[in-house]
């Protein structure tokens, strides 16, 4: 099939992107995606945490799924020094070695407050420990001279702060942005159900399309998730290392641009992970094959979850993971939403997928 990102469907992207979605803050990018899927499924269901379903062709008694987490790293103000500094601790997995001189939004009920991650010139660090970012020396300078004038603000323990980084195309050819990881997929499963109203396509079964929240904290959100839908398959995609770029050890061959990675695992059915290879290699769609005992995505959770599930991962090579300028290839992106797409086209409800 031949398939390219329009301007409409990357006007989104970048909006969405754009929009901050901490784990366990994700409501205004969620309900962003929400709206945007909204004219290609029947229902939307949204649970109590705010993970987002799509549902296309209700009532079925086959039930499929495609999913992807909307939720990406961030920080808590931990603790106000006297002097109107913030110390902070992690939500999710923050790499502090990223943070000094990076700006930031504090969220706040009074608005968004912007600060910076400051740090020492390197001419005025006091020991050896100081010259390491750590997450109990990293601090934010909001501009208050003293405590009192950061609460004034609305600042207080337990506020959410994510970065202010935006959206960029580099060279034509790679979306930049924090938070790829995993929005993207949200971006690639909202395109495959477009592909699906927009070709009119009549499905045998009934597929929920999922948005899940606080991965990044635990795979939350696709636990109880999968709990309430229990599905009988299901497509997951996540985020993969690119392993081609300086400094990263070269021990498995993943880079931007190859396609995406189909992969093996424990969590991932033998049965539908062959089934998805040989789609790929029939329709010419690229490529790339990942081992491991332990996925680390959401894939873990539904895999196992209701006595088992039939499922499969695919993920999308990027670098720069947990940083501020992740970067995925606009083909490696096109590519997945075709792979998963043909996929759907091709799933059999009466298929047996049993070992024996």
């Amino acid at each position: 099939m031949n398939y390219s990102i329009n301007s409409e469907s990357e006007f989104f992207l970048k909006k969405y992107l754009n929009t901050a979605s901490p784990s366990g803050y994700e409501i205004n990018s969620q309900q962003l995606w929400k709206k945007y899927i909204n004219p290609y499924v029947d229902n939307i269901n949204v649970d109590i945490y705010g993970t987002v379903v799509g549902i296309i062709n209700p009532n079925k008694n086959y039930k499929i799924l495609i999913e992807a987490h909307a939720d990406e790293i961030s920080w808590y103000v931990n603790y106000i020094t006297d002097n109107g500094f913030i110390y902070v601790i992690r939500n999710g997995g923050s790499d502090p070695q990223i943070a000094p001189s990076k700006r930031v939004y504090i969220h706040t009920k009074k608005g968004l407050v912007n600060g910076i991650f400051g740090w020492p010139a390197i001419h005025t660090r006091k020991s050896l420990e100081e010259k390491s970012p750590k997450v109990n020396n990293l601090f934010i300078d909001i501009g208050a001279s003293n405590k009192k004038e950061v609460e004034d603000l609305g600042v207080h323990i337990g506020c959410i702060i994510s970065y202010v980084d935006e959206c960029f195309i580099l060279n034509n050819k790679y979306y930049v942005s924090r938070a790829l990881d995993n929005k993207i997929g949200g971006f690639i499963i909202a395109e495959v159900i477009k592909l699906i109203k927009l070709n009119n396509v009549k499905l045998p079964f009934s597929l929920y399309v999922v948005n899940a929240v606080q991965e990044e904290v635990g795979l939350r959100g696709a636990k109880m998730i999968t709990n309430v839908i229990k599905p009988n398959l299901a497509i997951v995609t996540d985020v993969a290392h690119d392993t081609f770029i300086p400094m990263v050890e070269n021990e498995v061959d993943i880079k931007c641009g190859l396609g995406p990675i189909i992969n093996y695992a424990p969590s991932v059915h033998n049965f539908l992970r062959e089934f998805i290879l040989n789609l790929a290699i029939e329709n010419k769609i690229s490529f790339q094959r990942l081992a491991s005992q332990i996925t680390g995505t959401d894939n873990d959770v539904i895999a196992y979850s209701n006595g088992g599930v039939i499922s499969s991962l695919i993920s999308i090579p990027l670098r720069y993971m947990h940083t501020t300028v992740e970067m995925v290839s606009k083909k490696d992106v096109e590519e997945t939403i075709k792979l998963i797409y043909t996929i759907i086209l091709n799933i059999n409800p009466n298929q047996n997928w049993n070992y024996f």
